[in-house]
């Protein structure tokens, strides 16, 4: 029996771990702002898209990693065929590497170096991010105008969606952050946004990726021969 596992059945089950991660999330979240009961804090740490090192966390890494992984294939594909951008494909693997990375551990934090702005701005590293992200637009649109139409637009819109959740709304986040602080409902609301924007974006990314590989996953289950016995 042959077990046929395409982008469409990914998409799928992508789809519905968001929402599972997601409303786990915003469930924990509610309930302990409005009850804040004693034994719950463990639970909210492993499941708030808030806090680090938890499940949430655990899942996007796993995402990006799975990204990197898809393209280092499609870039080994290009390099055997001689195909074009070859290099834009390792760059993207590489990319998409650091970022799981970053995701489990943080690296992001510590970009904003010295600098101290205040409102939207409060989270400083979103400076220096928005300055890489706008050159590697730059330095990716011959890759993404040589890419057929469907890929091109499922490319840019996963990626304007991860951006926009990675970057965009750290702006409301640090204006909150600054005069609010973090340990409140809305914070963890404004954050829960963040990270289900990025979660989805990358979701997104990586089923548009299997769809452009064109890779399946077949899984042959068959039952072994029996084995011949002689009698005397």
């Amino acid at each position: 029996m042959d077990l046929l596992v395409s982008h469409t059945w990914l998409r799928g089950l992508l789809l519905r771990l968001l929402g599972l991660i997601t409303g786990l999330g915003l469930l924990v979240e509610l309930v302990y702002a409005r009850w804040r009961p004693s034994g719950l804090g463990p639970v909210l740490g492993f499941l708030s898209l808030s806090y680090e090192q938890n499940l949430p966390t655990w899942y996007a890494s796993g995402l990006l990693l799975c990204c990197a992984l898809v393209l280092a294939a499609i870039a080994r594909e290009a390099a055997l065929t001689g195909a074009s951008h070859r290099r834009h494909w390792w760059g993207l693997a590489a990319t998409f590497l650091y970022l799981s990375l970053d995701e489990a551990v943080g690296l992001h934090e510590h970009l904003g170096g010295g600098l101290e702005l205040p409102g939207v701005l409060y989270f400083s590293w979103v400076v220096p991010a928005a300055v890489a992200v706008g050159v590697f637009g730059l330095l990716y649109l011959p890759f993404l105008a040589h890419l057929s139409v469907r890929s091109r637009w499922q490319f840019l819109a996963a990626g304007v969606i991860y951006v926009t959740g990675a970057l965009g709304m750290e702006l409301p986040l640090g204006y909150w952050t600054e005069r609010h602080g973090n340990d409140n409902l809305v914070y963890a609301l404004i954050d829960l946004v963040e990270e289900s924007l990025e979660l989805l974006g990358v979701s997104l990314f990586l089923v548009a990726l299997v769809e452009y590989l064109g890779a399946r996953v077949r899984v042959t289950l068959a039952s072994p021969e029996r084995q011949g016995s002689s009698g005397s």
